[in-house]
């Protein structure tokens, strides 16, 4: 019988990041250890399908999102959604992504793409774009959010979902690295009580937001004045 080939785990963290904050950073840092991720890309959403207009234009959370992580050499910043017009699409991104591994690495026998999404997102999965191809490009990983129950077992899934995922749960790691798509993963990470959407709002209503996110966030979007007309 032949011996599996062992995959090199590379994270895809998608988001809108309006702004970046502590709650993103932390999923980010503990997927990285608990997943022994090779490296970790935030890829932020340019103009979402089922989710509101970012408030802040792509090329400014982009900044953010740099500012964020500098310094870390395990986290990059993908930003091909916000270099793409028109509505953009997880599917397509991870298509390009997969195609570049490819050309680079021997038709991408070394590596396998992690994208990771919260509970909530997982179970409207339905409602996205093409994604049952998201199974052929990836393995998901799915992760708790302030709010959302984890979900343990295919019981609590919406039908056409749990017709989808019946045989790709993972229960360890090494069944990731062991196949380059199609597994799902969920875990457990701690859980900070922060969103994007909260700290839009406090910074509306003319309250501090110092220590909700990193230091250099703050500074640039009190530089740039960002969220205090929001209603």
């Amino acid at each position: 019988m032949a011996e599996a080939t062992a995959y090199s785990l590379i994270g895809i963290y998608g988001g809108t990041f309006d702004p970046i904050h502590y709650g993103h950073l932390r999923i980010a840092e503990e997927l990285t250890e608990i997943l022994r991720l090779n490296h970790l890309f935030f890829l932020p959403a340019g103009q979402p399908r089922l989710r509101d207009t970012p408030v802040v234009t792509g090329a400014h959370r982009v900044t953010m999102l740099h500012a964020a992580i500098r310094g870390n050499a395990m986290f990059s910043v993908d930003d091909r959604e916000i270099r793409r017009s028109g509505e953009t699409y997880s599917v397509e991104s991870l298509q390009e992504i997969r195609q570049e591994y490819q050309a680079k690495y021997k038709a991408g026998k070394h590596i396998a793409l992690c994208f990771i999404i919260g509970v909530d997102a997982f179970i409207r999965l339905p409602h996205w774009y093409r994604w049952c191809e998201l199974f052929e490009l990836c393995h998901l990983v799915i992760v708790n959010r302030p709010g959302s129950a984890l979900i343990n077992n295919l019981s609590d899934l919406p039908d056409e979902l749990k017709a989808a995922c019946q045989t790709r749960q993972a229960a360890t790691i090494e069944e990731l690295k062991n196949s380059h798509c199609g597994r799902i993963f969920t875990t457990s990470t701690t859980l900070l009580d922060i969103s994007s959407t909260k700290i839009r709002s406090i910074i509306a209503s003319g309250k501090s937001v110092r220590y909700l996110l990193p230091e250099a966030v703050l500074d640039y979007i009190d530089k740039h004045n960002f969220y205090a007309g929001e209603k």
